[in-house]
């Protein structure tokens, strides 16, 4: 590791909460990273980015910023932290400037399996819970979908409408973890966006949720961005 960055921040997404990057926690800790995770309050774009910000603030050095699904939306801003060397993104959304999540959302029909519920009468947006384990995370147990189901936040549908202000993946190194079989955000949603900003990708076999599947793999993709020059 003397030559990698060993500190990483992992930020989820909706529909879930810090508790789903335990596998992949353990995998980067056993390789001797530093993991650090966010508790996203889901309540809006600005909130999610303090939290975020809070615990790199924290970091000895150096930084690799990991987000997932709507938390790539969150590390898009929070990455321009002076202490952030590299962006990861896991099956995630990653706008530009002026760009919402919604809108990357909106540019392929939902699979069927897409549980997505529309707005309730507190603005709190939810997943189907009859729809959750095919269209969030179909590669991991019944008993983990269930204790995903949950535990997930409340994700306030602002979010997903607030537009990026400066996205950090224009002026760093960025990484991601497409998952191939997502019934979440359609990989074609994925690849579109990676391919616009010239992201590194790695294609993994899998649902949403590649991060609790596949933990090796994503670790892998996380130690590419590990080995990118710390500035």
């Amino acid at each position: 590791m003397t030559n990698s960055i060993k500190n990483v921040v992992l930020v989820h997404g909706a529909f879930a909460d810090g508790s789903g990057w335990k596998a992949l926690y353990e995998v980067l800790s056993t390789k001797g990273y530093n993991v650090t995770i966010v508790q996203n309050p889901l309540t809006s774009l600005e909130d999610d980015v303090k939290a975020t910000h809070l615990l790199l603030d924290k970091q000895d050095g150096p930084t690799v910023l990991v987000g997932h699904s709507w938390g790539g939306a969150v590390i898009t801003e929070a990455g321009n932290h002076p202490k952030v060397a590299s962006l990861v993104y896991v099956a995630a959304f990653q706008p530009d400037n002026g760009e919402t999540a919604l809108q990357w959302f909106q540019t392929a029909p939902p699979a069927p399996e897409n549980g997505v519920l529309p707005l309730d009468e507190k603005g709190i947006v939810y997943y189907d819970k009859d729809r959750y384990h095919a269209g969030f995370c179909a590669d991991i147990s019944t008993e983990e979908a269930a204790f995903m189901y949950a535990s997930q936040g409340s994700f306030y549908g602002q979010c997903f409408a607030t537009p990026i202000t400066e996205a950090a993946w224009r002026n760093k190194p960025s990484f991601a973890a497409i998952a191939t079989e997502d019934k979440s955000i359609d990989p074609t949603i994925q690849r579109t966006m990676y391919k616009r900003s010239n992201t590194k990708t790695t294609d993994v076999k899998g649902s949403h949720v590649i991060f609790m599947s596949q933990p090796e793999a994503v670790a892998k993709v996380i130690q590419q961005a590990s080995d990118v020059q710390a500035k």
